[in-house]
């Protein structure tokens, strides 16, 4: 997919390609969806994270990605993410709040524009340098952090692999 894929793959059309792979039965695919638990096994095309994700990062290849019912909607896009002993973290997560023009209190109030706070110990998503490591969040390009910003809500669910 490129950089803004806009195609759409339905959330039951990927299950349905998990029942074709043997991932779960058939008989589980109902009109009203799928449990969790499908879902949760089932990757969205193109990234190391599930279609329950709303946002998806690989550490591996500094990438990122928004997922809308299983189906990349923005991505993959470039990243910086945490360098040595400032690690991003790895996991599932929630958007924990969000703020546009945010300023870092532990680090000399830095600018940390369209920050999306995931997880523990102030991690974000926000606009940044790409060319070095940052200190634990995840860096964007201006025009990805805003897609970001406005695209995830509070609780949504970000998974970094």
């Amino acid at each position: 997919m490129g950089k803004h894929s806009t195609s759409r793959r339905p959330r039951a059309q990927a299950i349905r390609a998990a029942a074709a792979a043997g991932l779960v039965g058939a008989g589980t695919l109902g009109p009203v969806g799928v449990g969790h638990a499908v879902a949760d096994q089932v990757l969205a095309e193109g990234t190391p994270c599930t279609i329950t994700a709303r946002a998806c990062v690989s550490l591996a290849t500094q990438q990122a990605w928004l997922i809308e019912d299983g189906t990349v909607v923005r991505g993959p896009v470039p990243v910086s993410s945490g360098g040595p002993g400032h690690e991003t973290p790895l996991g599932d997560f929630r958007v924990e709040w969000k703020h546009k023009d945010h300023r870092s209190a532990e680090f000399n109030n830095a600018p940390m524009p369209w920050a999306v706070f995931f997880a523990p110990g102030g991690i974000a998503f926000h606009q940044g340098n790409l060319a070095t490591p940052s200190a634990g969040c995840v860096r964007l390009a201006a025009a990805e952090a805003e897609a970001f910003y406005r695209f995830l809500q509070v609780n949504d669910s970000v998974q970094v692999r």
